[in-house]
């Protein structure tokens, strides 16, 4: 199974599911910007613990590996929680929305995007993309979230609500951060 069959297959499963979604992390900046190979799909989701155990039926047959009750306790605690695909060593990683506004907000602004060969599915804003890979970047990142954030930059620089950006990026902790690329870009 390929990275794109996996993501086609979660998408479809999501949207089936009525389980609000938005494609986040690597898949969802090269969407917007630079392309580049990631070994997972992140996929931030809003679930409950009902959810939670349709999804894994829903990836409950033997080519997925998965622990149903440590995935509900994960839901529970408001942890992140994986989904393997052994065979292609392809990886989901589901992301719960937080406590924070910014966090709850990432699925109201969400929007349709064509990604990879899977069609159309719900990919966050370029703005919490750039977020979400400035939080990484502060905990310790690397530079390729700094090339990441530059490739939406350049690739989707139409598509970013500036303002919104550098309020949130204060309000996250991560101004700093976003004000130091802003000056490498010139």
């Amino acid at each position: 199974m390929t990275q794109s069959q996996l993501l086609q297959f979660a998408v479809e499963t999501l949207e089936r599911l009525g389980i609000d979604y938005a494609l986040v992390g690597s898949l969802a900046s090269s969407t917007l910007g630079e392309p580049r190979f990631t070994n997972d799909i992140d996929i931030l989701v809003e679930l409950d613990v009902f959810d939670a155990a349709c999804l894994c039926d829903a990836f409950g047959d033997d080519q997925y590996c998965l622990y149903k009750p440590a995935i509900i306790d994960d839901v529970t605690a408001g942890r992140m929680f994986n989904i393997l695909h052994p065979a292609s060593s392809n990886k989901i990683d589901f992301m719960l929305v937080g406590d924070s506004e910014w966090s709850r907000n990432q699925l109201k602004r969400r929007m349709r995007r064509d990604v990879l060969d899977v069609g159309q599915c719900f990919i966050a804003a370029p703005e919490d993309v750039i977020l979400g890979k400035l939080l990484y970047y502060q905990d310790g990142g690397s530079e390729k979230l700094v090339r990441d954030i530059t490739g939406i930059l350049v690739r989707s620089s139409d598509l970013v609500d500036r303002e919104y950006l550098d309020r949130t990026a204060d309000e996250l902790g991560v101004g700093e951060e976003w004000r130091s690329i802003l000056a490498k870009l010139g």
